[in-house]
């Protein structure tokens, strides 16, 4: 290991032990918390309960049944807000420390060019970041699966699972990476380039948790069903909230004048009112990836258009 990338590397060493450190300590608790699970949902405890979004509660009691979710709540939180914290942290410092020290010039005096030293710091911290992210989603992902879509565990359309596992939570890593790094060279300070940072990628990931609320990139399907019978299920669905009753037009209204479960009662209301049918939007399960390649692509390209708008920037500052 010489040149650029031997400098990259003593200067992110200590980031990079603190990554693996991480990721050994969150195994570890994962392994001993999903065997809690585990042994919870194996034992009997949660045989009566029946899959979907509804609370499951014990057969003596009235309390709602639930496993220990909140150390699997607390990684899924550090995984969707991993941009913001590799980008103030890792990206911001990675060369904008160098331009606030003046140490840049120097580097570049020893023949090392721009291109050089700008691709083994970014290389080596790109890197990290991978495995890094990579790793705690797959944790994740093997921590939830045992309780995944249970009334007494996370459902797949919370925010730590939607935006905390799978190759979203890479592309984010690396998103936060990129503009922390393209800011930390604009502002030429670093404290000004982490401020700038957690602005940006913290906007970035609110807007796309609003857009998965809003299904603005994913619409949701319609259900529907007569009035004699029940509705289809709801199960592992996530419903918009939008539900009410299809006129013989094809209209749709609230289900406000017609409140009532199924049967007789709803079948006259209807009748009387002219509604053929009712409904609701949901997005089903299979839409996890749906949503997941999205933001990948989304975050991806973010990451990609920084990374070259950094490339740009080098050429005119140093």
């Amino acid at each position: 290991m010489r040149g650029s990338l031997w400098l990259a590397w003593r200067q992110q060493r200590a980031l990079l032990a603190a990554a693996l450190l991480l990721v050994a300590v969150t195994a570890a608790v994962a392994a001993t918390s999903r065997a809690g699970m585990v042994r919870s949902i194996t034992g009997g405890m949660f045989d009566h309960c029946e899959p979907g979004p509804l609370y499951c509660t014990p057969q003596d009691g009235f309390l709602p049944l639930q496993l220990e979710v909140l150390p699997l709540h607390v990684l899924g939180v550090v995984n969707v807000a991993l941009p913001v914290l590799i980008g103030m942290f890792w990206g911001a410092p990675l060369l904008g420390r160098d331009r606030e020290l003046g140490t840049s010039r120097m580097v570049l005096a020893q023949g090392i060019s721009r291109a050089q030293w700008f691709a083994g710091r970014f290389a080596l911290a790109a890197a990290g970041t991978l495995v890094l992210s990579g790793l705690l989603a797959l944790l994740f992902t093997w921590w939830w699966r045992p309780a995944a879509d249970r009334s007494y565990g996370i459902f797949w359309y919370d925010t730590v699972v939607l935006s905390g596992s799978g190759p979203r939570t890479v592309a984010g890593a690396l998103f936060g990476l990129a503009a922390g790094t393209f800011t930390g060279l604009l502002v030429r300070r670093v404290l000004s380039g982490m401020a700038l940072t957690l602005l940006a990628t913290a906007v970035v990931t609110l807007a796309l948790e609003w857009a998965h609320k809003a299904r603005l990139l994913v619409p949701p399907l319609s259900y529907t069903s007569p009035g004699a019978q029940p509705k289809p299920p709801m199960g592992d669905k996530w419903s918009t909230g939008h539900y009410g009753m299809i006129t013989a037009s094809g209209g749709r209204e609230s289900a406000a004048s017609c409140p009532f479960p199924s049967g007789t009662e709803l079948r006259q209301c209807m009748d009387h009112h002219g509604y053929v049918a009712r409904f609701y939007e949901a997005n089903p399960a299979s839409d996890y990836w749906t949503f997941q390649w999205v933001d990948t692509a989304l975050l991806g390209a973010l990451a990609l258009a920084l990374t070259a708008a950094t490339a740009l920037l080098l050429r005119r500052r140093v």
